[in-house]
């Protein structure tokens, strides 16, 4: 492979076109039930003080999250500027409690106090398996001892919902973010196994529309 296709590779999907227009697209494709996976469990985490969002789109769960704790302190990492920009007018008032990173997250090197949250909603499905456990290397190595991570995700269930409605659904869903932002990747990364393998446990998992989506909450001290 020739040097100007690895760089193709590793450039970041540009989801720029797509920040005004992004909730409309999901609410058209998937009504209110993104935003209530992403939700699931703001209740648990909403105590956390510093708190790293990775690829939150424009921003609806981190103005939630600073609404909920008005002492939060929020990283915010995207490779769209026009994405950063739309969390910052989510974030209103409390835009001043937001550090926007506009860098692409598999690249970037955390700075500052450990976070004791991490929050990756509908992100990992553009990363790679490979690029999933380098990632949780480097969080890993910027996080306290109890810290949480809040995931949001696609799945495909060991069923024949899964076989004959999900996978194909999602495949189509890859498909159509490849033409329109670039995005490389056409699965479902591993991330769990990335997780455990960086001594992260399971401690609360909710399945939507048959296990479509799945809201969860790992524990870097749940093993």
């Amino acid at each position: 492979m020739s040097a100007t296709s690895n760089k193709e590779l590793e450039s970041p999907p540009d989801f720029n076109r797509l920040a005004h227009i992004y909730r409309w697209m999901e609410l058209a494709t998937f009504g209110p039930w993104l935003h209530w996976c992403r939700c699931a469990f703001l209740g648990r985490v909403a105590d956390c003080p510093r708190v790293l969002v990775l690829g939150d789109g424009d921003g609806r769960f981190t103005a939630r999250l600073l609404h909920a704790n008005p002492h939060t302190q929020i990283d915010a990492v995207d490779a769209s500027p026009a994405m950063l920009n739309e969390l910052r007018r989510r974030a209103g008032t409390n835009a001043n409690r937001v550090r926007a990173w506009n860098t692409d997250a598999r690249f970037w090197h955390p700075e500052g106090p450990p976070y004791d949250l991490v929050v990756t909603h509908f992100f990992l499905d553009c990363l790679t398996a490979a690029e999933v456990e380098t990632l949780a290397m480097t969080v890993g190595c910027a996080i306290t001892p109890s810290a949480k991570w809040l995931i949001s995700e696609f799945a495909i269930p060991p069923s024949a919902y899964g076989r004959l409605f999900a996978r194909p659904l999602i495949s189509s869903l890859y498909w159509a973010f490849g033409r329109l932002t670039g995005l490389m990747v056409r699965k479902l990364p591993d991330y769990r196994a990335a997780l455990r393998n960086r001594g992260y446990g399971l401690v609360a998992r909710r399945n939507w529309l048959g296990g479509l989506l799945v809201s969860e909450l790992w524990s870097f001290n749940a093993q």
